[in-house]
């Protein structure tokens, strides 16, 4: 019979919903080494923390994340709470001798990132193991994408295009939420989406993002606040007429240059109209290409430039198969999936890595590599959009930067 491990989960707004969805679904159609028990669900507002709880159905409720870190039943916390909280409290858990699964950025800094992967390569080496959610590892076309690319199916990778395109905030007159504020969320489209495509690209190529050129845009500079005292909005308060001051990026553009020769684009923004959630990624290589759009997930386009040139052009692949990742846990062949599905992945993978005693992937030292991308940009667009490096380098003083 598998072990069970007791999880404790701070924050419970959207990243917090994917993942209680991921809990209660994963072990029902994986056969898991360790099943995971939903103990405690953390939040500072004790109504809204229990209503939660209710309606995801964890057992209990804390409104201090110091009381999972010090609980002794606890083995795995789930950090799905804004980036500003989560160095202290990754590396409470880990050197508490608690697993940690951290959302996406790692951090709000490239400081705090060093910290929590220093933290995080301490704790493994005592059997204690810590993950970032980069959950679109997961999708499975994607996955199935960095199959074909590691066995050499496109060739020589010369091109990357990466796209995130949504349009949620063109609305000047949306109210102000958390992740537009720099001191809670560090970055705005960069980091919030802009991360997730530095991620894939990295993870289909295996090829590092080593110098980048970039350009960041804020649009709309104030935004209503939010008046908590009266009706809730889908973004978390009703607007009132007083404004706040928007301090993080609205749109993300870069170029870069990769490790292993390729020539990358990104983009990132939240004021693409009519866009929803559009992550496009194109890879072109020697002998071929692929193409993905978050927007049909369960597809994958492929480009196989030896065939005769009479039957030359792009071929959609229906990712269903119980062949294709993480598939045969799922439905027949044609039934598709859908975004959450991703997270119950990633949960499948992080469990069956404690369990076996191995590093977790991508771990720390992986969103560490991402938050210098992310900071890299941010440098450059200060600059005038001048390359930057991403790679650790020395300052005066002898730390890394």
């Amino acid at each position: 019979m598998p072990q069970h491990i007791n999880v404790a989960m701070v924050g419970h707004g959207f990243m917090g919903a994917a993942h209680s969805q991921a809990f209660r679904v994963a072990p029902r159609f994986f056969d898991l080494p360790l099943t995971p028990v939903m103990s405690t669900l953390v939040g500072r507002n004790a109504s809204a923390t229990t209503a939660a709880a209710e309606k995801w159905g964890w057992e209990k409720t804390a409104n201090d994340w110091h009381d999972v870190v010090n609980d002794p039943d606890i083995g795995l916390i789930d950090i799905s709470s804004p980036g500003s909280t989560h160095v202290e409290i990754a590396v409470a858990a880990l050197e508490a001798g608690k697993h940690v699964l951290c959302e996406k950025p790692l951090a709000n800094t490239v400081e705090e990132a060093e910290t929590m992967a220093a933290a995080a390569a301490a704790a493994a080496e005592r059997g204690v193991y810590a993950m970032v959610g980069f959950s679109y590892r997961r999708v499975p076309a994607l996955t199935f994408a960095k199959q074909l690319v590691a066995e050499g199916r496109l060739g020589t990778i010369r091109q990357v295009r990466a796209q995130y395109l949504q349009d949620w905030l063109v609305d000047e007159d949306g109210p102000m939420t958390w992740r537009l504020d720099k001191a809670k969320a560090g970055s705005g489209a960069l980091g919030d989406i802009g991360a997730h495509a530095i991620d894939a690209v990295q993870f289909i190529t295996g090829q590092m993002l080593d110098d980048v050129s970039g350009l960041l845009h804020t649009f709309v500079t104030e935004r209503p606040l939010l008046d908590e005292s009266v009706a809730q909005t889908s973004l978390g308060g009703a607007a009132s007429t007083e404004r706040g001051q928007v301090t993080v990026d609205d749109l993300a553009l870069f170029t870069a240059k990769l490790s292993g020769g390729a020539i990358g684009s990104f983009e990132a923004t939240r004021f693409a109209t009519g866009r929803k959630n559009a992550f496009r990624i194109e890879i072109a290589g020697s002998l071929g290409a692929l193409s993905f759009d978050l927007e049909r997930e369960n597809e994958l386009e492929f480009y196989d430039a030896t065939a005769p040139a009479t039957e030359l052009g792009f071929k959609r692949i229906l990712v269903t198969e119980p062949e294709h990742p993480y598939f045969a846990a799922w439905w027949p062949t044609g039934h598709t999936i859908g975004y959450e599905h991703a997270f119950s992945h990633q949960l499948v993978d992080l469990l069956t890595s404690i369990d076996a005693r191995t590093q977790p992937t991508p771990s720390f030292e992986d969103g560490l590599q991402v938050q210098r991308v992310l900071d890299a940009v941010d440098r450059s667009s200060e600059a005038g959009s001048a390359w930057t490096t991403t790679r650790a380098t020395a300052t005066a003083n002898g730390e890394t930067r």
